[in-house]
């Protein structure tokens, strides 16, 4: 990506609603350069999508957590399968696949603390390859909503 692509992306981040016409005025460019150039990043999947940011508790999930998970036995086949699964819930916002001593990290968002437990007695620990879960309540949450582009390190920097 060139410094132009970074653009883009970054006002898109903070806007995706506004016009190409509006985007290629605030870059500068012609808006069939502004034009071409975001349909090539979308060909080359850096936009991957253009989303609202809803409140989740707007949508009755005013309680949200994260459950670290742990499935055995570790095999791409369970993995797989859990991972399938968990996705499919409705309590659950993301499903993260991590290493190290958790398998699994759920965003779970519901409507109060019974139904958290509700979704973690019902929902998790009658499954047969959870050998285990630890769950952390969310109070609060910051979002980067527009991260920047992190440059390459030089060779200098990575041998220091």
């Amino acid at each position: 990506m060139d410094e132009l692509d970074s653009a883009i992306v970054r006002l898109l981040q903070t806007d995706a609603r506004q016009s190409n016409r509006e985007l290629a005025r605030r870059l500068g460019v012609a808006p069939s350069t502004c034009l071409e150039r975001v349909r090539a990043l979308t060909r080359r999947g850096v936009i991957r999508g253009y989303h609202a940011d809803i409140d989740p508790a707007a949508l009755n999930r005013s309680v949200q957590a994260m459950v670290s998970v742990q499935v055995r036995p570790l095999s791409r086949e369970v993995i797989d399968a859990f991972k399938q699964s968990a996705a499919e819930l409705p309590e659950v916002l993301s499903v993260f696949v991590l290493a190290g001593g958790d398998d699994f990290l759920l965003h779970v968002a519901v409507q109060d603390l019974d139904h958290l437990h509700a979704f973690l007695l019902d929902r998790l620990s009658k499954r047969r390859e959870i050998a285990g879960f630890r769950t952390s309540v969310i109070f609060q949450q910051v979002h980067d909503t527009a991260p920047a582009r992190l440059e390459q390190p030089s060779a200098k920097a990575s041998r220091e």
